[in-house]
């Protein structure tokens, strides 16, 4: 299995964020990554580095890369993807195969352990839709959960609940002809374009969860977010939620500009807006202090 030390991961990131980690691991099989798990019990599991900020001083642990495992099987309507593969090439070999179900996911930057595991939606779609299956290690064994033991909602599944690390999962999609298919990929991207930033604009996607009955983008805009910026990263100027990296931010930025955000609308709505964006670091007091004021969740799955 490959193994890199003191590797720099910035470029690897979506927020185009980061410093040195450690050590890096990237199994390329299901049997790779249990063994990796078990040597290393404290490793940190990611897939596409997207809505994830690593800080920019790096990280002095181990990390897993699930990106190397892609492989994906068809039987009939049935699909088994690993851990690792990304959203838009799993919505790419459904469609070559006649498959729908997985038109929501064409324009998503993550994994699908990270999808799963924050049951990602878009659309009036989510990944739990045509879920039948997961197959997850709990830090000890390998263990299949049906899509009712996934405890499923929005942003959520078990897998934040009890640690558990997404290897591959089963679904069972529906027959469709292509161009239908195709179509329906079309308007997701469509809509995507319009209401998000194109990953060549370096971002880590919504940096706020959505409220009870409202909206982050709504709230964020009416406090002006929109002309907020701090260091090298600013508020995007065509939906209040995103934060872009213009080359030369640092994780400190992100946060920074994160607790302007926060602050504002919670003077301002008495609402305390949780963080979508997950962090990973430990070598800098001011960005530790920082996620405890923003209440930003610790890794523990992938994203």
């Amino acid at each position: 299995m490959l193994l890199e030390n003191n590797f720099d991961i910035k470029m690897l990131t979506s927020f185009k964020i980061g410093g040195k980690i450690k050590k890096v691991y990237f199994p390329s099989s299901v049997d790779e990554f249990v063994e990796i798990l078990k040597t290393e019990p404290e490793a940190k599991v990611f897939g596409n580095l997207s809505n994830t900020l690593i800080s920019s001083d790096g990280y002095d642990g181990v990390i897993v890369l699930t990106t190397k495992m892609y492989n994906v099987d068809f039987y009939g309507t049935r699909v088994v993807a690993d851990c690792g593969i990304k959203g838009p090439k799993l919505s790419r070999l459904a469609a070559a195969n006649g498959l729908s179900g997985f038109e929501f996911m064409i324009g998503f930057p993550g994994t699908l352990g990270g999808n799963i595991c924050m049951n990602a939606s878009a659309n009036k779609q989510c990944i739990s839709d045509k879920l039948v299956s997961v197959l997850c290690f709990d830090g000890s064994e390998v263990k299949k959960y049906t899509k009712e033991q996934m405890n499923f909602a929005y942003r959520h599944s078990v897998c934040m609940e009890k640690k558990l690390i997404v290897l591959s999962a089963e679904f069972e999609l529906e027959n469709a002809e292509i161009p239908v298919i195709k179509e329906k990929m079309d308007m997701n991207l469509h809509f995507r374009k319009g209401h998000q930033p194109s990953l060549a604009l370096p971002n880590c996607g919504s940096v706020f969860k959505n409220p009870d009955g409202d909206s982050a983008g709504r709230l964020l805009d009416s406090i002006g977010a929109k002309n907020m910026s701090s260091g090298g990263v600013h508020v995007w100027e065509n939906h209040a939620n995103f934060i872009i990296n213009d080359n030369n931010g640092t994780s400190l930025d992100v946060l920074m500009l994160m607790e302007k955000m926060s602050n504002a609308v919670e003077l301002e709505y008495g609402i305390k807006l949780k963080p979508e964006v997950r962090y990973l670091g430990g070598n800098n007091k001011i960005e530790e202090e920082l996620c405890k004021k923003l209440l930003i969740e610790s890794i523990k799955n992938q994203k």
